[in-house]
């Protein structure tokens, strides 16, 4: 396909979707889907042919919309209407959907809003869930397909792609280093100089690889992003290859994402015949394809070279660096691991200028963040926020608390490699260096709300023994180290523990932080750490004292 034959496409889908009088968009990520979006969907469009209205109104699905405690979720776009969103849809309140407001606005009744059990589920759009997000990455999901690819196009995808096509390699890298982008899998890399280390390597072969093996609990983010629009990641991949002339991409993907895998294969057949992917690509002469490998579900192997090793049918396991994988990494050639998120981001930045994407965030984060908003908290869900907003604007604001007579006593970031924040603390900026300075970290994006209710001295015990469980085992800082520390907090947690046991606990932190060979091992010990740091008196509380030894 030449580039002129794109914009064809994009019109044509473009102008199709402005011909419909009304356009229902239905979440069809793995939440919604779960609690019934395939029906919703069925039903909408077994009325609309019933009714005759299926050449009027268009029914699609979409990706992940955020507000996933109240899936599945419609979005109603309609000619002269603001769009209405509707939470909580069953294949029921589909067809009062149809009767009540879709037909009689397709007959040029005016319906000002919805009645009867149809307005219980209004979601106002102004409501601050919505209004405080900033969307970059998942700007396409709620709006488009993320199964056709000209839906793609109509939101400005491959438009990255395309200029990224007209620039060198030592371009591109630039325009990412002036766009601040660092990498969302956790480290905060910058991502420009990820690309350039690999660029300057003289190699006939080069790996561009996609790490999607999220693997922290109560993390969505990457999963939803791959799931709700698969072409963003496949084009900001495209453009780390041109960035670092590399030859072949591979998606890394943990097999318990079954969607995310069918929507990314299907994305790369699509782009493929319509020749933004293979030999000859939009006749640049540059040529480019994929493979998608699956993940087993190790939490090491989100660690780039244990992930390395599985591509290559080895065992999981993370081996010295230096070398870097930029020098010696698939197959001993140069490549460059990126986190879904950061990829995502890409496309956006090449189609928009670094500068755009620079003005958002802080001096030292730029760009925005995606969440997953779980735990005690109102509204579970996506949230994507500009990088320096407070954690109170999002777990009161936009989470809108926990919903209960509970207070809220602290939140973690970073899963089980992060740490647990203090509500006192809650009016900390959302930066990589000011989760550092408190103890935790970014992560991948998890944010875990705790209540009052909640012990803080088992939460850790439950992050270090998900850690114990899945260290690999290869160094022994990691592997005995992590193994004495759960014992102690065993004893602490059934009563039995002393004073010198906090000691040793912290002891042996500092040698698993200095000592291990990956970061799975050097972070382990944070969520305890942080627990300390905050909330120590709940660990002296658990302490054996002279009445319950002597019982």
């Amino acid at each position: 396909m030449k580039p002129e034959e794109l914009e064809v496409k994009a019109a044509a889908e473009l102008a199709k979707q402005q011909a419909m009088d009304v356009r229902l968009v239905c979440c069809s990520s793995t939440g919604c889907q779960s609690s019934g979006a395939s029906e919703v969907i069925g039903r909408l469009k077994a009325d609309l042919k019933a009714r005759e209205l299926d050449g009027r109104v268009q029914v699609a699905g979409t990706g992940c919309m955020g507000l996933c405690s109240k899936g599945p979720l419609v979005r109603m776009t309609a000619r002269g209407h603001e769009d209405v969103l509707f939470s909580e849809m069953t294949a029921e309140l589909a067809g009062r959907l149809i009767d009540e407001v879709v037909a009689p606005m397709v007959g040029d009744d005016k319906i000002e809003n919805p009645t009867g059990p149809l307005a219980a589920h209004v979601v106002h759009l102004d409501e601050p869930f919505f209004a405080m997000q900033e969307r970059v990455v998942l700007a396409n999901n709620g709006h488009a397909d993320p199964e056709k690819l000209a839906d793609y196009l109509v939101h400005g995808g491959y438009q990255g792609l395309r200029r990224a096509l007209t620039m060198s390699a030592e371009e591109i890298c630039q325009e990412m280093l002036a766009s601040g982008l660092r990498g969302r899998g956790g480290a905060g890399y910058p991502t420009g100089l990820k690309w350039d280390f690999a660029r300057r390597m003289q190699s006939d072969v080069k790996y561009v690889i996609c790490n999607g093996d999220e693997g922290d609990p109560g993390a969505f983010m990457d999963r939803s992003v791959l799931e709700g629009d698969p072409h963003a990641v496949i084009e900001g991949m495209m453009i780390a290859a041109r960035a670092m002339n590399a030859t072949n991409g591979v998606f890394y993907i943990r097999a318990e994402y079954p969607l995310a895998v069918e929507r990314i294969e299907k994305a790369i057949r699509q782009a493929r015949q319509a020749g933004l992917v293979g030999r000859n690509i939009l006749n640049s002469g540059w040529s480019f394809d994929f493979d998608v490998r699956l993940g087993a579900g190790a939490f090491v192997c989100g660690e780039e070279t244990a992930l390395i090793a599985s591509v290559e049918g080895r065992r999981g396991t993370p081996r010295p660096r230096p070398p870097f994988p930029s020098v010696k990494g698939l197959w001993d050639k140069p490549s460059c691991v990126n986190n879904v998120e950061t990829l995502a981001n890409v496309p956006r930045i090449l189609k928009n200028g670094a500068a755009w994407f620079a003005a958002k965030g802080t001096e030292k984060s730029k760009g925005t963040k995606v969440f997953a908003l779980t735990g005690k908290i109102a509204h579970n869900g996506l949230v994507e926020v500009p990088m320096g907003i407070t954690i109170r604007d999002i777990v009161e604001t936009i989470g809108g608390g926990t919903g209960t007579e509970r207070k809220v006593k602290a939140v973690q970031t970073g899963g089980p490699s992060g740490g647990m924040i203090p509500e006192s603390q809650f009016d900390t900026p959302i930066s990589y260096e000011h989760l550092q300075q408190l103890g935790s970290m970014m992560g991948s994006g998890g944010l875990i709300v705790i209540d009052d209710g909640d012990s803080v001295v088992e939460l850790s015990r439950f992050y270090l023994d998900f850690c114990v469980d899945e260290s690999c085992g290869k160094c022994a800082p990691c592997r005995i180290g992590g193994t004495q520390m759960l014992h102690l907090l065993d004893k602490i947690v059934a009563g039995d523990g002393t004073l010198e046991d906090i000691k040793t606990i912290r002891m042996i932190a500092q040698a698993m932080q200095k000592g291990s060979l990956c970061a799975l091992g050097q972070t382990a010990p944070n969520p305890v750490l942080s627990a300390l740091k905050h909330f120590e008196s709940e660990f002296t509380e658990r302490l054996r004292t002279p009445e319950t030894a002597q019982a």
